[in-house]
């Protein structure tokens, strides 16, 4: 089966990274980018959501969001998938560009292919969970039969 690796937003099929410039409207809010939305899910605190959806740069909303010295919610391991899968839908759905990229890798394996993240990516050596890449071919095969 064909594998299609992804990370930077600048290459090929740098659509599928988080960090691309698809602003996303959710629950009558826009986010500049899926990553600004994510990170911003980690608090419950509408004023810290509104200060990372501000930020200039998906790269700045990351990282605020990996602060521990902010109040992360305690449900964040149970609703992190589901906060994502909102993401994905939203930038694949509202954006044709990204939703034609995302339908035309046919039944290619998608991986973000990073050794910074052994949860959303690959690892880098393929022994992460490569969720984010998961969640996009499940998504992929939805938007194939809506």
């Amino acid at each position: 089966m064909k594998a299609i690796r992804f990370y930077r937003q600048g290459d090929a099929y740098g659509t599928f990274s988080n960090f691309s410039a698809h602003p996303i409207h959710v629950d009558g809010v826009t986010w500049p980018t899926t990553e600004h939305y994510f990170q911003a899910q980690k608090f419950l605190d509408p004023e810290l959501q509104a200060m990372i959806r501000a930020l200039p740069t998906a790269g700045d909303a990351a990282k605020t969001g990996r602060r521990r010295d902010l109040p992360l919610r305690a449900d964040w391991e149970a609703v992190k998938e589901d906060v994502m899968r909102t993401a994905l839908h939203a930038k694949f759905t509202q954006h044709e560009d990204a939703r034609t990229l995302l339908l035309s890798t046919g039944d290619a394996s998608l991986i973000e292919h990073t050794r910074n993240d052994t949860y959303w990516a690959d690892g880098g050596d393929g022994h992460g969970l490569n969720r984010l890449g998961l969640l996009l071919m499940d998504l992929r095969a939805a938007l194939r039969h809506a």
